[in-house]
C-alpha cells in the first residue's frame, strides 16, 4: 500500500538495501527482461483463437448483445476488460448523492465545548495519524484477507474451476455492474424462474465473507434449494475494483440491488439477502434501504466488531485498537441497520465457531451471534424482554446441543399454541410496526414461554466452524425453506429441525 511505502522505505535503507548498487542491477535486469512481454503478445497476436477471441470482444464493446455476450462467455480473461452490463446511473440520477456515495449510519459527533474539543484533537493527532497508516497499510487486509492479492493468486485455479461450475452446470450469467463510485462489481447470476417448483420465484442475494468469493461461496446452499441467486464479489475481491471499505461496500450492495430490480426483473418483495460473516454489514444495510425486502438471514454474522479485534490485537494498543478499527470499518452499524428492517429475519449460529467468540469455541455464550439475537429480540419485543425473560433465553442459548435445549424449552413448559395465538391476535388488532407492546399484561410465566418461542423462531444452531468451511458454507437448505410465505410473516419461521448436517 502506498500508505505504507514509507516505512517500507526507511526499513530497507537501514538494513542496506536501498544503495546505488542495487539500483543499478535492478535496472540492468529490467532492460534485459523487458523484450519477453513483447514476443509474449506477438506470439498471441498471432494465435487464430486468440484473434478471434478479440474479434469477439471487440464486436461485444461495439453492441452488446445477449448472443455476443454468451459468445464472450466461453473464454476465461481479465475481468476488466469485460465490457460493463449495468450501471448505476441507469436507473438513478447522480446529483441526488453525495460525494462518497449511498447514504451511511455514522456515528454522531459528541458535543463538546470548542477549546475542549481543539485540545483533545490536538493530544489525540499522533495516534490518528498511526491508526490511518495501520488501517490503510496492513489492518485492512486483515480484516479482508480475500482482498490480499497473494491470496487471491493461490485461489485462482479454484475460483475458476467454481466459476465454470456455475456458467456450465447451472448456466449462470456473470455480469459486470458499475457502482455509483465508479467500482466495478463482478456478479454471477442464475435464473430458475422457468424451473419447476415454488423456489425459483424468489432471488437469494449471497453477501460473501471477509474471505469469501461467489465462486465458492454461499450461492451453493440456495442453488441446492431450487431459488434462483445472485452472487457478487466484495470491492478488491477477484473480478470486483476498489478495496472494501464500508462506503464502498455499501455502494456496491446499491448497485447490485438496482440491478436485480431493472434489469432482471424481480420485485423486492421477491427478494432474501443471505448473508455469511462480515457480509451481515451489506445485508443489513440493504433491508434497512430497501424494507420491502421479503427476508434477511445472517449466518455466522456478528453485532460489533471491536470485541472481536481486541482479542488479536496486541495489549500495547489499547489506545489506538478503537481508532484502528474506526478507520478501517468505523464499528460496523449491522446491528443499527437490521433492527430499522420491518420484515423476517433469521439468525444462524455456528456452535463451534472460533472467529466470532470472544474466548474461544468451547464458551458459546461469547459467540456474538447471542448478542445480535437479544438485541433483535430486545428492540421488538421489549415487554417480553424483560430480566426474567433474558435469563430464560440465555439458558436456552448456553445449551451445547440440541437435547439440552429441549431440555430448557421443556422446563418452561412453552405451549406453542398459545404463543402463536397471542401473536397473530395481537398483529391481527394492532397491525403495527415494531416494537412490540405484546407482553405488556402478561403473567411472569407467559412471558418466560413467550421469549422461548421467540429465540427458537428466529435461531438457528449449526454444528460447525466459520474458520473450517471458510470459503464454503455449510448451511442447510432447510433454513431457506423457513423463509418461504406464511399467512404470517412477521411471526416467520416454525421450529427449526434439531440439527443441521455438515456438508
Amino acid at each position: 500500500s502506498y500508505y505504507s511505502s514509507p516505512l517500507v522505505l526507511c526499513y530497507l535503507y537501514r538494513k542496506g538495501s536501498v544503495c546505488v548498487c542495487v539500483f543499478t542491477h535492478t535496472l540492468w535486469h529490467s532492460l534485459l527482461l523487458s523484450p519477453f512481454p513483447s514476443l509474449s503478445g506477438w506470439g498471441r497476436w498471432r494465435n487464430s483463437e486468440y484473434q478471434q477471441f478479440i474479434s469477439i470482444l471487440e464486436e461485444t464493446r461495439k453492441n452488446h448483445t445477449p448472443s455476443n455476450k454468451k459468445k464472450l462467455a466461453c473464454y476465461d480473461f481479465d475481468f476488466s476488460h469485460w465490457p460493463a452490463d449495468f450501471s448505476w446511473e441507469e436507473v438513478s440520477n447522480p446529483k441526488l448523492l453525495s460525494k462518497t456515495g449511498v447514504s451511511l449510519l455514522k456515528p454522531e459527533p459528541k458535543l463538546r465545548g470548542a477549546a475542549d474539543s481543539v485540545l483533545n484533537s490536538l493530544r489525540t493527532l499522533p495516534c490518528h495519524i498511526v491508526s490511518f497508516l495501520i488501517a490503510h497499510s496492513f489492518g485492512r487486509r486483515m480484516l479482508y484477507p480475500g482482498s490480499v492479492f497473494l491470496l487471491q493468486r493461490a485461489m485462482r485455479p479454484m475460483l475458476q474451476q467454481g466459476q465454470a461450475r456455475l456458467i456450465e452446470e447451472c448456466e449462470g450469467q456473470r455480469n459486470k455492474l458499475v457502482a455509483c463510485d465508479g467500482n466495478e462489481i463482478d456478479t454471477m447470476f442464475v435464473d430458475r424462474r422457468r424451473d419447476e417448483g415454488q423456489h425459483g420465484q424468489t432471488l437469494v442475494i449471497c453477501c460473501e465473507g471477509n474471505a469469501g468469493f461467489y465462486e465458492v461461496g454461499c450461492m451453493n446452499t440456495p442453488l441446492e434449494g431450487g431459488y434462483s441467486v445472485l452472487g457478487w464479489n466484495h470491492p478488491g475481491f477477484a473480478g470486483s475494483t476498489g478495496v472494501p471499505f464500508p462506503q464502498n461496500e455499501a455502494n456496491a450492495m446499491d448497485v447490485v440491488i438496482q440491478f436485480a430490480v431493472h434489469k432482471l426483473g424481480f420485485q423486492l418483495s421477491d427478494i432474501v439477502v443471505y448473508a455469511w460473516s462480515i457480509g451481515g454489514f451489506t445485508a443489513s444495510w440493504a433491508v434497512m434501504s430497501y424494507p420491502e425486502i421479503q427476508a434477511l438471514v445472517l449466518d455466522a454474522s456478528f453485532d460489533d466488531l471491536l470485541p472481536l479485534a481486541l482479542k488479536v490485537m496486541p495489549d500495547s494498543w489499547s489506545e489506538s485498537r478503537a481508532l484502528v478499527i474506526g478507520q478501517v470499518f468505523y464499528d460496523p452499524n449491522t446491528q443499527e441497520f437490521f433492527l430499522r428492517y420491518q420484515g423476517p429475519v433469521l439468525l444462524i449460529r455456528r456452535t463451534k465457531d472460533e472467529i466470532i467468540t470472544t474466548t474461544g469455541p468451547e464458551d458459546i455464550m461469547s459467540n456474538r451471534g447471542n448478542n445480535l439475537l437479544l438485541k433483535l429480540l430486545q428492540f421488538r419485543y421489549p415487554k417480553v424482554m424483560t430480566d426474567d425473560g433474558v435469563r430464560a433465553i440465555r439458558a436456552w442459548l448456553a445449551a451445547s446441543n440440541p437435547a439440552e435445549e429441549a431440555a430448557v424449552y421443556s422446563s418452561y413448559e412453552v405451549d406453542d399454541d398459545w404463543c402463536v395465538s397471542v401473536l397473530q391476535s395481537y398483529k391481527t388488532e394492532r397491525d403495527v410496526f415494531f416494537p412490540w407492546s405484546v407482553g405488556e399484561d402478561m403473567t411472569l410465566e407467559g412471558r418466560r414461554q413467550l421469549a422461548l418461542f421467540l429465540v427458537r423462531n428466529r435461531f438457528f444452531r449449526c454444528s460447525s466452524s466459520l474458520q473450517h468451511d471458510l470459503f464454503y458454507s455449510p448451511l442447510s437448505i432447510s433454513a431457506f425453506h423457513l423463509m418461504s410465505p406464511s399467512p404470517h410473516p412477521l411471526l416467520t419461521c416454525p421450529p427449526p429441525p434439531p440439527m443441521l448436517k455438515n456438508t
